[in-house]
This record gives C-alpha cells, structure tokens and sequence, in this order.
C-alpha cells in the first residue's frame, strides 16, 4: 500500500478536535500519515497525541493562552442567555457565533492556501459548519478529494422534514421547526450577505439563505449513530453520506478513586464540557443534589476547581477527566449534549441526562428523550425532586437499559473510527 498524507482541519472545539484525533489514530494503523491543520490554541492538543500540526490563524493572531481567555470570556459572558430557549438565542448567542464563524472563514484564506501547498495532502477532512473556499480549490486544482465531517447533530446536513440546526426542536413538530427557521433566516441576513460576498471574492457560488456550508461530492461523514437519525424527506445517499456511529478515541486508562461515601452505590458522570464549565453556580447546585442521594458522582469542574469547597463525600472533583475511559466506569451520565459526550454515552450503552445551553446540546436533549435513551432536563428550572427522579429512572428503567445496550453493541460493531478510516482508505483508492 503507498502511504497517502491525509489533512484534517477540525474546528476549533474539544469535540470536533478530539473526533478526527479519533480518526486519525485509525488512518495511521492503515499506515497512511495524517497531519492537522489547527488554530494556533489547538495545535498542542494534537501535537500531545503525537500528530505533526500546522497552524492556520483563524483570528487575530494572539497567544494561545489569550485565545483560550477569550472564548471563555464569551461563553461566560452568555451564561445569562444559557437560560433562554433555542428561539430566544437566535438574538444574542447564535448570532455573535455565526459572526465570529464568518470572520474565521476570512481569516484563514490569508494561511491555507500556503499550508496545504506546503503539506501537499491527499485528502482534505474538514470538520466545521462553514466553507474554507481554499479547501475547495486546492482539490480542484490539484484533482484530490476532500471530505466533510458532521460530528455535530445530523441536522447540520438539512432537510425540510427534519427539525433545523440548533432549534431542539421535536422531529414531528412542524411548527417549531417553521419558526424557528423563519427566525433564524431573518437575523442571519446580514452575516449571511456578508459571507455571500466574501465566497463572491473567492470565486465562489453564493449560497442559500441559512446556509455557509455544503455538502462535498466526495464524501460525508456523519458522527451521528443510526440508531437515532432523523426520518429525512429525502434519504442520505449512501454512496456520500456514512453514518460513522459515534468516533470514540482511545485516552489514557482512569482509575476510579475511593469515595468516603457510597463506595458501593451507583456512579455518576457529570460534565458540561471544558466551556459549559464556567457555569459554577449550576454545578455546585447539581452536586448539592447528589449530595442528599445513595450514589457516588465524578464532576468535571474545568478550570474553576478553586470555585468549590466543602466538596461531598460521595463526589469527587476533578478539572478534567479522560471521558472515553470514564463513561464505560460508570453508571449514567449528566452533560451539556455536546456530541462526541452525546455519541459517546450511546456507544458505551450509558444512559443520560442532557441539560443544554448551547448549539447542538438543544437537538441532542431532545433527541435523546425522544428516543428513549435518556431524559432533557430543563438547564434551570428544575427541583432536586425532578433531578433525583431521572437519576432514579435512568439506574432503574428496563426498556430504557435494554434500548441502550441494542444500540452500544451496534455501534460497537461498527466503531467509527475504523470504518471513517477505511472509507477514506477507499477513497484514496490506496
């Protein structure tokens, strides 16, 4: 086999990051060299998994400890919106996101078209929600493919009988879904005019109202497991679309620490994701809840592990813990529905509570609930009585255990990381 140079160019986020890491660890058992492209606050991530990264300034250049500083200092800044519906964010959060999406595309036309002629890949993997106009000419001019991965909810590829993007609204509820696009549409006008005409500037096509990106004519890789995809108008042609069912990437091992109490009783995972952990105020509450039950819980606190004190006997601590190593270790899980804790709750048969704040976390509450692999629970109003309820419910539902292990042992059948890797391989033809 020759060995191939197969790119990824993730967003900059923990889960888009660590699902290609995932793939790329699969690609290079193939025995083919897989390399990243990164924004400069990224590029050690990868580097610490052994990868050669090259960075692609996606801002204002900045010390990476600044750009870290500053996308927490915007997610804390809309902790006060975290309490508003899908709808109600449309305003404030999601749009400042698409704005700051938007310049990134800008930003990176001034690096990409010198780093991928530098690398000179075989395949360009792209995971974001926006196009890179000099992706796409690089394997026009150079007659190589490129891939795009969803690794955020399926509705990122869309369809007019499926609920939209970020709304959480319920698969069936029409209403919902024509609302929340109606509204959508009329605040992202001008960011979308704006980046209309920057693709205008790269000799690119415009695209329709709501959308920045498009699906590639070579291949798609969805992260979204069959076992919950969304009944499509239009069905996902297999010949471009595969669903990877979740792309669970090999961490360190964990060690489950002695707790003082409830040594013996059911373990929790709670995590709201390196940003989501900002929220301290929440947390705190949800570990009082826990407090006052027979279990035991791990809590991921981030960066804020100052914040706490008086810490419970049956909880423990910690700002980061090694999350595919610690779901199979456990019993149920509380997160933000961010998609690689989403896929990777689904893979391990682990039940969940999702309580969203953002982005696709709204989708993968609903969705969860809706398929009978867990419970959305409102981010604020709720009671330690409805909290203890689906804790209660989620260690004891037979259909809900029965569901989830039909649908881990598929997914384990699959692994997602493998079968990305050998449709690449494919691809590539090598």
């Amino acid at each position: 086999m020759t060995q191939k140079t197969i790119a990824f160019f993730p967003e900059a986020a923990f889960g888009p990051a660590l699902n290609s890491v995932g793939i790329a660890q699969a690609v290079e058992k193939l025995g083919h060299k897989a390399v990243f492209l990164s924004d400069p606050g990224f590029v050690e991530i990868y580097q610490g998994y052994g990868f050669d990264c090259h960075p692609v300034n996606l801002s204002e250049p900045m010390p990476p400890e600044e750009m870290a500083k500053f996308w927490e200092d915007f997610i804390n800044g809309h902790i006060p919106n975290f309490a508003k519906s899908p709808y109600d964010q449309i305003d404030n959060y999601v749009k400042e996101c698409w704005e700051a999406i938007v310049d990134s595309a800008k930003w990176a036309e001034k690096d990409l078209p010198g780093v991928l002629a530098t690398i000179k890949p075989d395949v360009i993997c792209v995971d974001n929600v926006i196009l890179f106009p000099a992706i796409k000419r690089y394997a026009a001019e150079n007659g190589k493919p490129w891939v795009r991965i969803i690794s955020c909810s399926e509705n990122e590829i869309e369809d007019p009988a499926i609920p939209p993007h970020l709304s959480g609204c319920g698969e069936n509820d029409s209403a919902c879904h024509a609302s929340y696009r109606a509204r959508f549409h009329e605040v992202i006008k001008p960011i979308h005019d704006d980046f209309n005409a920057f693709l205008a500037s790269c000799d690119e096509a415009p695209y329709p109202i709501g959308e920045f990106f498009e699906a590639s004519p070579h291949m798609n890789l969805l992260l979204y497991p069959e076992s919950v995809k969304f009944n499509r108008s239009k069905p996902l042609d297999p010949a471009r679309f595969q669903y990877l069912e979740g792309c669970v990437r090999k961490d360190e091992d964990y060690q489950i620490p002695q707790f003082k109490a409830h040594n013996d009783k059911p373990l929790l995972y709670v995590s709201y994701g390196s940003l989501g952990a900002g929220d301290t105020e929440l947390l705190k509450r949800v570990i009082a809840t826990i407090s006052k039950m027979e279990v035991r819980a791990l809590v991921n606190v981030g960066d804020y592990e100052a914040a706490y004190d008086d810490i419970p006997d049956n909880v423990h601590i910690a700002g980061w813990y090694p999350q595919p190593s610690v779901i199979p270790q456990v019993d149920a899980v509380i997160h933000h529905g961010g998609n690689n804790s989403f896929t990777e709750c689904l893979y391990f048969g682990k039940p969940a509570i999702i309580m969203a704040y953002v982005w696709d976390g709204h989708d993968n509450a609903t969705r969860v609930q809706e398929t009978g692999h867990g419970f959305k629970l409102d981010r604020y109003d709720w009671t330690d009585e409805d909290m203890a309820a689906r804790i209660n419910a989620m260690l004891t539902d037979g259909a809900m255990k029965a569901k989830l292990a039909a649908t881990s042992a598929h997914m384990q059948s699959q692994h997602g990381p493998t079968k990305a890797a050998g449709i690449l391989n494919d691809l590539l033809g090598a």
